[in-house]
């Protein structure tokens, strides 16, 4: 979980941003990462319907909240920004973030009557940084697992999960991965302390059962570089979300082709173990689903496919 120093990742983030300019790439994910984005300039503009601005306070859900929460009237939020559809910059990163995860959790902040203190954070330092007190709660399209479920309370908002996907052109693999043996002898990119990582870490000996030769698994840790990797032919595939490979494969000028579902996973707001703030937010993501602003915002981003019937606390991983 070492990230590189300030200096390091300003360069990393200008080359990046400088090399995918005509790409709309992807972000953090379902599962705990995402699909590498592109931030400023060449990132796409954000639609224009605002379904969150009409939502009110609802009362019996805010006295859910601790006391000091309510007397405060602001809740922590570290926020993992990559790509849309789930959080992105589509107008430079000195102007507010845009997305889905973004709209959830502007729209519950709204109904619990509090204000949101979103700070901005690499993917992977999040969730450690949750038993610290950083921060109430974090978003990051943070995937549901066994393993998180240990020391992570869930609420969950959307159901998003794995996937796979490769240059536009790409004749080595060219079908839907249900098998990881299908990607022997390949390099996968994939975003640091994701799910993805995690998974193709943990299954890495299934090719030398097989009799094949292993696949490699390179990891970044800056978003943007997964896809500039793929583009620069550094790997042949991509592991990331489903709903952020399918929104990038979906602009031309990004040259990929999204591959297909490998393992579903619900997704949710990430707690400390034990935080009295869950049963507040899930009560608030269901009032978004009853009163229909939850279908709006999806639809806004182009995720319905991925909407969930109610929130769920720590719901146990799809099998």
């Amino acid at each position: 979980m070492n990230l590189p120093g300030n200096g390091i990742r300003t360069r990393l983030r200008t080359a990046a941003t400088l090399a995918l300019l005509p790409l709309l790439a992807l972000t953090a994910c379902g599962s705990g990462g995402g699909a590498p984005a592109v931030a400023g300039a060449g990132a796409a503009p954000a639609p224009a319907d605002d379904p969150v601005a009409g939502v009110r306070a609802v009362d019996a859900i805010a006295a859910l909240l601790p006391a000091e929460v309510r007397k405060a009237g602001t809740l922590r939020v570290g926020s993992s920004v990559g790509a849309p559809p789930a959080a992105y910059y589509p107008n430079g990163q000195d102007k507010p973030p845009a997305g889905q995860d973004i709209d959830i959790a502007d729209a519950v902040a709204k109904v619990l009557g509090v204000k949101l203190e979103r700070q901005d954070a690499s993917f992977e330092t999040i969730l450690p940084a949750l038993g610290s007190g950083k921060y109430d709660f974090g978003t990051g399209n943070f995937g549901v697992t066994t393993e998180r479920l240990k020391t992570i309370d869930f609420v969950t908002y959307i159901n998003d999960g794995q996937g796979f996907a490769v240059r536009t052109g790409n004749t080595t693999l060219t079908t839907q991965v249900s098998d990881l043996t299908q990607l022997c002898g390949l390099t996968i990119g994939t975003g640091a302390g994701t799910t993805f990582e995690k998974t193709l870490t943990a299954q890495k000996g299934v090719c030398a059962a097989a009799g094949k030769k292993p696949y490699e698994v390179k990891v970044f840790s800056e978003t943007g570089a997964v896809t500039t990797a793929l583009q620069q032919g550094r790997i042949d595939v991509v592991m990331s979300t489903i709903n952020g490979l399918r929104h990038q494969a979906a602009q031309p000028a990004a040259q990929t082709a999204f591959l297909g579902e490998y393992h579903r996973l619900d997704v949710g707001f990430a707690f400390k173990k034990g935080s009295p703030l869950a049963p507040a937010l899930q009560a608030a993501v269901n009032e978004l689903i009853k009163n229909g602003t939850y279908a709006r915002i999806l639809q806004k981003w182009g995720t319905t496919a991925s909407a969930i019937d109610t929130s769920q606390i720590n719901p146990a991983e799809h099998a």
